[in-house]
């Protein structure tokens, strides 16, 4: 096993700076992690974070939208964002020799959009009908109920995307007020990943995010979990299901037990949904688990989709499949099996330089660290049966959330299914 060779500095505002050499990848991967996301809106911010994301790309004090895209593609780089529920992330690929360019497209990006009144109306419309599109597609939706059925009134049940009627509202004042609290040096780390020298790079960040504001660090809510039934019953081939519970954080000491709990319930085609769902009843083609991991809470569960005349029969196995490897933890296959997925899986990570530089800044964001490859390998393989039980005993100690979406005349009540999430199997 041989650790990647991590290096992290930090400006005097506070932006910290991580490279990872991988000398012999033929690319470089880089970017801006901020720490804001949905969850830290207000309540007429929703979606606001996500739209900030959009309008950056829509021009700056010195491109306008086709200039960034000409400049990146030039060199046949690759220039991209994303929002989550936690933070923001703006990053590139390019040409060793390029990272200076790249570098400042992403910083110029972050630092200085232009938020022209004109391409904001037109970009709202452009979200509105991204949501639009979310709502239409049910394999989707019913993930955004059960995260606002989970977590209500706050920023972590609000979608993503935001609502309708907050998106309408978007104004260049608000848009930059959102960025001017939030894309400080205190909220900001730069990551890179490849054939790159810390120090060149260092002081590349400096001399382009050296001067800005300080800031303050982010002062989230606890998260509020309440759980809950939603139903969308529209007219569908499927009914799309989503069973729920609430699960621990990233920093949380049970994390590891809880993605080898996820991944033997679902994780794959040797898993206990996928074979008692799919191969020996035939009542979904797609089944799998899930968990939507935050700083200090999670939203762990189950999706299918099936035969709306068969969804009371697949909700009734779900829930019993979940309070089952909770109540009598895993096999010892089972945990050896999970336990080399998840170091599988961490090791052809390594293979990535982008997805080392995201895995990178996000570790900072979290823990303020790069947790070394030995050290998550050691968490993973000292994880026992009894560990996920435990934490399998957690998840059950909440109300679930049942989000649908589809055709629902044969779903069982909600206080039937969660019963079965917390009582000995019955039929």
């Amino acid at each position: 096993m041989r650790e990647l060779a991590a290096r992290t500095s930090t400006l005097d505002n506070g932006v910290r700076v991580v490279t990872v050499a991988m000398p012999h990848h033929h690319s470089v991967a880089l970017g801006v992690w901020i720490g804001a996301g949905t969850r830290d809106e207000r309540p007429h911010e929703a979606g606001l974070a996500h739209f900030l994301e959009h309008m950056t790309f829509k021009g700056t004090r010195r491109r306008d939208a086709r200039q960034i895209a000409e400049e990146i593609e030039d060199v046949g780089g690759s220039l991209d964002a994303h929002t989550s529920r936690e933070y923001t992330a703006y990053y590139a690929r390019v040409l060793p020799e390029d990272v200076p360019l790249a570098l400042d497209l992403v910083v110029d990006l972050v630092r200085h959009a232009a938020l022209d009144p004109e391409e904001l109306v037109r970009e709202r419309e452009v979200v509105l009908q991204e949501i639009a599109e979310v709502m239409d597609a049910a394999d989707e939706w019913v993930f955004e109920l059960a995260q606002e059925a989970a977590f209500p009134d706050q920023g972590l049940g609000w979608p993503i995307l935001g609502r309708r009627e907050t998106v309408a509202a978007f104004d260049p004042a608000t848009t930059r007020a959102f960025l001017q609290r939030h894309y400080t040096a205190a909220h900001l780390v730069v990551s890179a990943a490849g054939p790159v020298e810390h120090a060149r790079f260092l002081e590349e960040v400096a001399g382009l995010l050296g001067d800005l504001p300080a800031g303050a660090p982010a002062e989230r809510e606890a998260p509020r979990w309440r759980g809950g039934e939603v139903r969308d019953a529209r007219e569908l081939d499927q009914l799309h299901l989503v069973l729920a519970v609430q699960g621990v954080g990233l920093t949380h000491e049970g994390h590891f037990a809880q993605h080898l709990f996820t991944n033997i319930l679902g994780g794959g085609m040797a898993s206990r949904l996928f074979q008692e769902v799919r191969e020996r009843r035939g009542l979904a083609y797609s089944v799998f688990s899930f968990a939507h991991v935050y700083r200090d809470t999670a939203l762990v569960g189950a999706y299918a989709a099936s035969d709306p005349v068969r969804a009371g029969e697949l909700a009734r196995v779900m829930a019993e499949e979940i309070a089952r490897l909770a109540r009598e933890g895993p096999t010892e296959a089972e945990l050896a099996r999970a336990i080399r997925q998840a170091e599988a899986s961490l090791l052809m990570g390594l293979e990535s330089c982008s997805a080392v530089a995201d895995d990178s800044a996000r570790q900072q964001l979290y823990f303020g660290r790069r947790l070394t490859l030995g050290e998550i390998l050691e968490r993973l393989r000292r994880v026992t049966a009894a560990d996920v039980q435990a934490v399998g005993a957690r998840l059950l100690a909440c109300p679930p959330v049942v989000a649908a979406v589809g055709p629902d005349h044969t779903l069982p009540a909600f206080d039937e299914l969660a019963r079965r999430l917390t009582a000995p199997t019955s039929d």
